[in-house]
């Protein structure tokens, strides 16, 4: 009988979920939600500018996950990606914080740290794929981390 009233008055403990509208599964953490949506990009290959799963590249990686999972706008560039949040000491890494790099070429290049010493990031040889920091190429290329999330 309660059911049929709060039925009635259009009232629900829950509100209706749209199958659509989540492209991240539903999960327990910010590292698990972020594994969740990298696993949906693995593979995709490296495309500089490209913001799809057709092609992508670093920024881009970075810029679809943020607004997919956490629902916030980022700006498109490595660059302004750099100047945004609060700088962090590397030894302070959580789930979501930037990691960025200068590679020996002259690039920038920006991933998102998931855990365990792991981030995901758009390479331009394998596509979208998890890293580890301890990796001597990442260590000594890494420039700096910025956390954009509290």
């Amino acid at each position: 009988m309660v059911w049929l009233v709060l039925w009635a008055c259009g009232c629900r403990s829950q509100p209706p979920v749209d199958p659509g509208s989540r492209l991240v599964p539903e999960v327990g953490n910010r590292a698990e939600q972020l594994r969740a949506a990298v696993r949906s990009w693995e593979g995709t290959p490296h495309r500089l500018g490209g913001n799809d799963h057709q092609g992508i590249d670093c920024s881009g990686l970075v810029v679809q996950i943020y607004r997919d999972l956490f629902d916030t706008p980022l700006p498109r560039t490595t660059a302004a990606l750099s100047k945004t949040g609060w700088a962090i000491d590397p030894g302070q890494l959580a789930p979501g914080d930037l990691v960025f790099f200068r590679l020996p070429d002259g690039k920038r290049h920006v991933g998102i740290y998931l855990d365990r010493g792991q981030f995901a990031h758009a390479s331009t040889r394998r596509g979208v794929m998890i890293s580890r920091l301890q990796d001597p190429y990442w260590q000594a290329t890494f420039w700096t981390a910025r956390r954009l999330l509290s």
